[in-house]
């Protein structure tokens, strides 16, 4: 593989992940979250929800996010390990894909443990290593 399909193929998954490192931060907690998600929620509605009707709809799109932040980096480490090979899809790069993923939700993980308003859940890095897989189903379909 030439530097430059190394670049053009690598590029993106290394700059996704650079994307879920930034919202693995404290900007990003729950905590940070909900606010701008109740704003969001009550110009769809209305009106504010319940609290308990909230605390559901605010930890189900965070989760939702994780699916869809993870599958997005599936993809991009499929891409990557396809290349610029013709094939449309082989086992081995979705596997690989969804090994390096789940790697690297682990990693973020343990980075959230240092974050003072976040903390590490092996439920986040499964829900996580799950989006990925999901992207290769997408992908072998296709």
């Amino acid at each position: 593989m030439s530097l430059r399909s190394a670049v053009r193929y690598w590029l993106p998954p290394i700059l996704w992940a650079g994307f879920i490192f930034a919202a693995s931060t404290n900007a990003f907690s729950s905590v940070h979250t909900a606010p701008w998600m109740a704003r969001i929620l009550m110009a769809i509605f209305g009106h504010s929800l319940p609290q308990s009707q909230f605390e559901t709809v605010h930890f189900s799109i965070r989760k939702l996010g994780h699916l869809t932040e993870y599958g997005i980096l599936g993809a991009l480490f499929f891409r990557a390990f396809r290349g610029d090979e013709k094939r449309r899809w082989d086992w081995r790069w979705s596997v690989s894909a969804v090994i390096l993923a789940a790697i690297y939700a682990a990693t973020d993980e343990w980075h959230q443990s240092f974050v003072p308003s976040r903390e590490p859940s092996a439920w986040d890095a499964l829900i996580d290593t799950i989006g990925a897989a999901f992207a290769q189903v997408l992908f072998f379909r296709r």
